[in-house]
């Protein structure tokens, strides 16, 4: 393919087709078929730029390697423009086709918590990568997981903070949606275990352009540390400016958004010095440094989790297919369970009875905008 999938996604956008699903040129006619719900446009365009380059990597490592069912892998992409409706509509229009083996969804927990009852409708095994807990446990049987949730993380932040960093004064920011408002209760949960109360626990809605009252609010407060959960890198970089400029200097443990690549580069110096956790991390193991370097080699940039994830989600659902030998809906789905073991960039995967494939997360530190790996935290499967 002499154009990533990227530049022939921008050239079909500005042709003016990007309604309709996207089918990936240059594949055969009886390829088997994945369905991507994606953010092309949108706020969350960005992310969803990772997203694809990650898809692109393993489709065509896949397709290399012999393919699906020993034919060619071709990916269809709906543009979800970054909304819940926009990601109810990309569901169905794939599970209209007919002839879709499996999906690959979106990141966002809010959007997955939109479009849950349209893939339980359409029973088609879809790799999600919202972290919000509550995702795999609304009994829907085609919902799978290929990140570590945020019990997991909020446990990993909580823990860090208060043993490592041995502080104890807590200020939770959150973002109102599914994810934000999953993660902070999470969290709250996790430091209640520790003994800890935060002393502040602020949410907001996405998209905002000012948090000088949220800053104000924490230095009020007293806190000496913060934990957020926050969805948009955009927003994250606002908050670290103001924070810095009113001259409100905390510890900080973040979700993963505060170690993607977009809010490391939006925030700059704002960010220095803070933690984070990350399901990616570039130095956590040979194969993901290798991943970095291809990575970093066709698009010019390190990725983050935004591509690690995708990366995995699509190598899962193509050994889960020949590994059943089918693209039944339920052979495919009995597969994915039945994964155990396996080494993806984000960890090693074994499917629990709820659909979750990692149970751990890297300890992160930026230091003058580099990501540094500090340690891997994992924790048994129920």
């Amino acid at each position: 393919m002499h154009t990533s999938i990227v530049q022939w996604v921008r050239k079909a956008m500005l042709a003016g087709i990007i309604g309709g699903a996207i089918a990936l040129p240059a594949q055969a006619a009886d390829s088997i078929k994945i369905g991507v719900v994606n953010m092309l446009t949108g706020p969350l365009a960005e992310a969803g730029r990772f997203t694809v380059n990650g898809l692109t990597l393993a489709q065509e490592e896949i397709n290399q390697a012999g393919g699906i069912l020993g034919r060619k892998l071709e990916l269809r992409i709906e543009d979800n423009a970054s909304t819940n409706p926009g990601t109810v509509l990309a569901f169905s229009k794939l599970a209209n086709e007919g002839d879709i083996a499996a999906i690959v969804g979106p990141i966002a927990s809010t959007q997955i918590q939109a479009a849950s009852p349209a893939i339980a409708k359409a029973g088609i095994p879809t790799m999600i990568g919202g972290t919000d807990p509550s995702l795999t446990r609304v009994n829907n049987r085609w919902v799978f997981r290929a990140r570590p949730n945020d019990l997991y993380s909020s446990q990993v932040i909580a823990d860090f903070g208060v043993n490592t960093l041995k502080l104890k004064k807590w200020a939770i920011i959150h973002a109102t949606d599914a994810f934000g408002a999953g993660g902070a209760k999470a969290l709250t949960e996790a430091l209640g275990k520790l003994g800890v109360t935060p002393v502040l626990d602020q949410g907001y809605a996405s998209n905002m352009q000012d948090f000088a009252a949220i800053v104000l609010a924490i230095k009020k407060s007293g806190a000496d540390v913060l934990g957020t959960y926050m969805t948009y890198p955009s927003d994250q970089a606002i908050f670290a400016k103001q924070l810095r400029q009113l001259g409100v200097n905390v510890q900080w443990v973040g979700s993963p958004t505060t170690c993607a690549v977009t809010t490391v580069n939006l925030a700059g110096e704002a960010l220095h010095g803070s933690y984070a956790v990350a399901d990616f991390t570039i130095d956590a193991s040979d194969a993901t440094r290798a991943f970095t370097k291809k990575y970093r080699d066709r698009y010019g940039i390190n990725p983050d989790n935004f591509a690690s994830w995708s990366y995995d989600a699509l190598q899962i659902l193509a050994k889960a297919i020949n590994e059943a030998k089918t693209t039944d809906n339920e052979a495919v789905r009995n597969a994915i369970l039945a994964i155990k073991g396996y080494k993806g960039l984000e960890g090693n995967y074994e499917f629990d009875k709820n659909g979750d494939g990692l149970h751990g997360y890297n300890v992160v530190k930026n230091e003058g905008g580099k990501i540094v790996f500090i340690k891997r935290v994992d924790f048994p499967v129920q």
